[in-house]
């Protein structure tokens, strides 16, 4: 029997691997795990797993899952302390490129998606209602505030 994807939950959300993708897994789990910190599902000062541990849960490499702290790290979004484990520090990344720059990629992304929705059938109000919800979770209405 052959795995093509690996699901396990954790935060409150589940991270799903998929296994011989385009992606690699180091950029799937770096992507998830950002996504979870930018929604606010692991806020400031929560541990991860220690690497072992998620590398066990997933069932993968080790060196996969201490290669996705190192770039979460390396973005300013995680500190590892040798025996302290992992934990949360910023909810902002420290940007290492210019702003226009990841404006620039925000906007092709977003145009491949709507292109992608429009392709495979969705009608526009669906697609808003799938942008207005990943919207609010990472820009609650309820508290006024942006994260």
């Amino acid at each position: 029997m052959h795995r093509h994807s690996i699901i396990l939950c954790y935060f409150d959300r589940v991270l799903t691997l998929r296994l011989n993708p385009a992606e690699p897994l180091t950029a799937q789990l770096v992507r998830q795990l950002r996504g979870a910190i930018a929604g606010g599902e692991v806020g400031t000062g929560v541990e991860l797993p220690p690497v072992r541990q998620l590398a066990s849960d997933l069932g993968i490499n080790l060196n996969t899952v201490a290669r996705a702290y190192r770039a979460l790290q390396q973005d300013g979004l995680v500190i590892t302390a040798r025996g302290r484990g992992t934990r949360v520090t910023a909810v902002r990344e420290v940007r290492r490129e210019p702003k226009r720059s990841i404006r620039k990629r925000l906007t092709e992304g977003v145009r491949a998606a709507l292109a992608d929705s429009k392709l495979a059938g969705f009608d526009r109000a669906e697609v808003e209602r799938i942008v207005a919800a990943q919207l609010e979770i990472h820009w609650p209405s309820a508290t006024g505030k942006e994260t």
